[in-house]
């Protein structure tokens, strides 16, 4: 009697749900703070990678996936409401946990694949940004770089020009945005970047040939990672073609000897 009764409230719940009486997009913000804790630090960071200046709102991606996984795991709990114990409820929220997790899995394995793509992107912008810094300040320099910059960097860039903007004459804007953006050697590019915007303007020349130089060494990493991981590549091919050959040599003389064999008998 009581699963039944348990049954048809879970029902009643669901359709409140669905047509929108019982909001879960309420819940889980008047417990933001605490879902907050489950962050992966490097989630919006993964996320600008992939989808650049098209996430506006990362905090809401976010806690759509809270609320998926929320969703999918009560939903498991009560599939198994009939056989109900300690294990079955374990399997629902460990269910629930995996759905959470597997929209940063699927970013991180995209970061993967195209981690020499996005390590050189900021190579190739601060070049561009040079020739700006040449004619104008830094700040205005950064402000007319956005529109020509990378993707994943747009968002990034207009947040950093706002905080100069208002008047923040730190290093943390700059900061900011190499911890948001955790490519190779964003923390020293960022300072040296702000070291040439303090530098007088008689000094100006000789700290620009420095970032220069800077900017032309991370370039040429970028390109030496770039052709390794085409060799890394063309090696395992090479080695799976040598393998796949010797492996189909063997069997061809295996059956030709067993035919053999079969002949003399």
């Amino acid at each position: 009697m009581f699963i039944e009764i348990f049954i048809i409230g879970a029902i009643i719940i669901f359709i409140a749900i669905y047509t929108g009486r019982i909001k879960t997009s309420k819940f889980v913000n008047d417990n933001k703070d605490i879902f907050y804790l489950l962050k992966e630090k490097d989630y919006e960071f993964l996320l600008y990678a992939k989808y650049g200046d098209k996430v506006y709102d990362p905090d809401s991606v976010f806690m759509k996936r809270i609320r998926n996984g929320f969703l999918v795991g009560a939903l498991c709990i009560f599939v198994f409401i009939s056989n109900l114990s300690f294990v079955n409820i374990l399997i629902g929220v460990l269910i629930g946990f995996l759905v959470y997790k597997l929209p940063y899995m699927q970013l991180k394995s995209f970061y993967r694949a195209h981690l020499n793509e996005v390590d050189s992107l900021l190579p190739y912008y601060l070049k561009g940004l040079e020739v700006l810094v040449e004619h104008y300040t830094v700040p205005v320099a950064l402000a007319r770089s956005i529109d020509d910059a990378p993707e994943v960097f747009k968002l990034g860039l207009r947040e950093m020009v706002a905080k100069i903007e208002a008047g923040d004459a730190s290093v943390q804007p700059y900061m900011d945005f190499a911890e948001r953006y955790p490519v190779r050697d964003s923390m020293r590019m960022m300072r040296l970047l702000y070291r040439l915007g303090l530098g007088e303007q008689e000094k100006k020349h000789t700290q620009l040939v420095a970032f220069s130089k800077n900017v032309s060494n991370l370039q040429q990493k970028a390109r030496e990672t770039k052709y390794r991981a085409r060799l890394d590549k063309m090696e395992k091919m090479t080695m799976i073609m040598l393998i796949c050959t010797g492996g189909g040599g063997m069997v061809l003389l295996v059956v030709a000897m067993f035919m053999m064999l079969g002949q003399i008998m």
